[in-house]
């Protein structure tokens, strides 16, 4: 099955440009999932627009791709050690530890191991003992990991991607655009967007004028036995879909995530630590749907 984690889509429309203006349409892969590019604009600005799209996707599958051997993130947990981390690395680091922090640890790259000793049907006592954000050290000069552990950005990497393509379609002179990597960002707007839920389907509207949204659906894709969604401390996920709208795509990507294994009080308190989010939408099991407006 193919979900919005496998399926990526790049799209642009109702931008300020002459109405004779063609389409211009790409196709490629990112992070392990397909990439859809479409862009109306005048078409050197469509051109070079798409040029730096791919440029900015090639940059992060060679930082956080978990496909790539040669990557900075796989070359990271195999030797538990990444010398000289790039600034996009150390950003991202920098971001997941907010989130980190303001969830108490429901968001947390260091689940990787658990990821895989489900994914392998291997005991996961051993591979949780592993999570643990504040084991890791990290300076400009290196980033090292504690005994066994192993970073996995799924959870984030998408968002932060849309958030640099969205500054740098922005000092190209882009003015209405709407971003989707698995998670939208808009350039201008309004934009009105749907909520899906993998048992209800639309659940849900949603305007974006300059900022993002991501949705995170625990029954979108399993595995084994449990939900794709993993909480670090052993929960179930307490809802069926979660939407989080905020300031950046990569709040929304990693808040979405954790959220979903999160009670309300729980992600009303983690809100308050993460002042970018303006307002969640929550699904529960039952289908009854709740929007947080913050």
């Amino acid at each position: 099955m193919i979900t919005r984690r496998r399926f990526l889509t790049l799209s642009a429309a109702s931008l300020a440009c002459p109405v004779q203006a063609a389409p211009v349409r790409w196709q490629g892969f990112a992070l392990g999932a397909e990439v859809t590019l479409t862009l109306q604009a005048a078409p050197d600005l469509a051109d070079k627009a798409i040029q730096t799209a791919q440029q900015i996707l090639a940059e992060g599958e060679a930082l956080f791709s978990l496909y790539d051997p040669a990557s900075d993130l796989s070359r990271l947990n195999a030797s538990g050690q990444l010398l000289h981390p790039a600034k996009p690395f150390l950003s991202l680091m920098q971001i997941s530890g907010q989130v980190q922090s303001a969830t108490k640890g429901r968001f947390d790259p260091t689940i990787q191991p658990l990821w895989t000793a489900l994914a392998q049907g291997q005991n996961p006592e051993s591979a949780r003992a592993a999570i643990g954000w504040s084991r890791i050290r990290t300076s400009s000069e290196k980033v090292t990991l504690d005994a066994g552990q192993s970073l996995t950005f799924n959870g984030i990497a998408q968002g932060f991607l849309t958030d640099l393509l969205q500054t740098r379609w922005r000092e190209m002179g882009l003015e209405h655009c709407l971003i989707n990597l698995g998670e939208f960002a808009a350039l201008g707007g309004p934009f009105t967007l749907g909520i899906s839920d993998p048992d209800r389907g639309l659940v849900g509207k949603q305007t974006l004028t300059n900022n993002a949204i991501a949705t995170s659906s625990p029954g979108a894709m399993s595995l084994g036995q449990n939900s794709h969604i993993l909480d670090p401390k052993g929960a179930k996920p307490q809802w069926s879909t979660v939407s989080v709208v905020a300031q950046t795509a990569a709040i929304a990507d990693a808040a979405s995530t954790a959220f979903c294994v999160m009670t309300r009080d729980q992600i009303l308190t983690s809100c308050a630590a993460l002042p970018s989010i303006t307002s969640v939408v929550l699904v529960a099991r039952n289908g009854v749907t709740e929007r947080l407006t913050l």
